[in-house]
């Protein structure tokens, strides 16, 4: 079988749709090495290399021209003899040839129709067309999440036989064991505190790290925010400075690092309003370490019985629930056994199967 992949995130994104998109070709072709997977680009970036050493890993450089992944890849992945195209961002291009070629395109969620007031109105336009033009154009939609699953057939118009719900995983770097010295090395290059709640992601609205802030006012509990700056980042700063909090930024960690944070962390707070799917909620269970995270859209999904969750819009909510764990370390120690006992039902064994599942059926049809 040869599937072929439009992997411009795959190459140029550092976190998001990027992790995504190289955790599913490294999984898949770990444990099913006998087929061939086809990454599709205009150019190799830095990012996936140690993928691209896979002998059934191959890179292709799609044809030239102005909007060539619209209109030109599909036919470079027919040309490539390939099986199946699978759009991995919420797209599959426009044009094909007369080659048959299965068609399916990962959604990872819909939040521009739910919360409109963050984005622009040509980029709604813009998202909202593209995605139901593959939602409707391909032979299948692969949801992250039942929430992304309902949002596909209610804003899209698709319906739930042509939609598979198949969860994310998370990189190995979370998985793996971190020494007590490479602990000590990470908190010395940082200036960490010995005790703090960690957040992931980028600092803007959406992902209310504002309400975590105000929520600990005079509590005297290090925050440490690690994600891109958005103007959001401002109002923050802004409530820093009235009450001296303190609150470390930081961006552009390296996966690796990133995982020791994760570990260091004694509690890992996302009170996000609207997710797809929340990876680093998976990566914290991961890591052993308690979450709390909002009530809303997937998180539950995501973070299961042993995570805490909050009303995202209530400042008491978030303090109470961030004092409780924070003052019971016992508590904290339960919660992340049995978080990471919930967490391996998004290994990476079952999510490879799920897909190659999904592919063989397909190609059935």
């Amino acid at each position: 079988m040869k599937i072929a992949y439009d992997a411009k995130r795959f190459f140029q994104n550092s976190s998001g749709l990027g992790n995504y998109s190289r955790d599913l070709v490294r999984m898949l072709s770990q444990y099913y090495p006998e087929n061939q997977y086809l990454l599709l680009n205009k150019k190799k970036t830095e990012k996936g290399q140690n993928i691209l050493e896979r002998e059934e890993v191959k890179f292709i450089k799609t044809s030239k021209g102005k909007f060539a992944r619209q209109f030109k890849m599909g036919i470079d992945a027919q040309n490539a003899d390939a099986d199946i195209f699978h759009g991995l961002s919420g797209e599959i291009p426009l044009k094909w040839n007369h080659k048959t070629i299965k068609k399916i395109v990962t959604i990872h969620d819909l939040i521009f129709m739910r919360y409109p007031e963050f984005y622009s109105f040509f980029d709604r336009k813009i998202h909202f067309w593209k995605f139901k033009k593959a939602a409707h154009s391909a032979d299948l939609v692969i949801a992250i999440s039942e929430q992304t699953k309902q949002d596909v057939m209610h804003y899209l118009g698709v319906s739930e036989d042509k939609i598979k719900v198949v969860y994310q995983g998370c990189h190995n770097a979370f998985k793996e064991f971190i020494s007590e010295e490479r602990k000590k090395k990470i908190t010395e290059k940082y200036h960490l505190p010995k005790h703090f709640i960690l957040n992931v992601g980028t600092i803007e609205d959406r992902k209310n790290l504002l309400n975590v802030v105000k929520a600990l006012r005079n509590e005297n509990i290090p925050i440490v925010a690690v994600g891109r700056k958005t103007n959001y980042y401002k109002k923050i700063i802004s409530e820093i400075k009235s009450y001296n909090q303190e609150v470390i930024f930081l961006e552009n960690i390296p996966m690796e690092e990133l995982a020791v944070f994760y570990r260091l962390a004694d509690v890992f707070i996302y009170p996000s309003l609207f997710e797809g799917f929340g990876i680093p909620v998976i990566e914290a269970l991961y890591s052993e370490t308690p979450v709390i995270t909002s009530n809303v859209s997937c998180l539950p999904e995501a973070g299961g019985a042993y995570s805490m969750y909050v009303n995202p819009e209530s400042i008491e909510d978030i303090k109470a629930k961030i004092l409780f764990l924070w003052n019971n370390e016992a508590e904290r120690k339960r919660r992340a056994e049995k978080g990471l006992e919930y967490v391996q039902k998004f290994n990476d064994e079952k999510i490879a199967r799920q897909i190659m599942a999904i592919y063989r059926k397909i190609l059935s049809l």
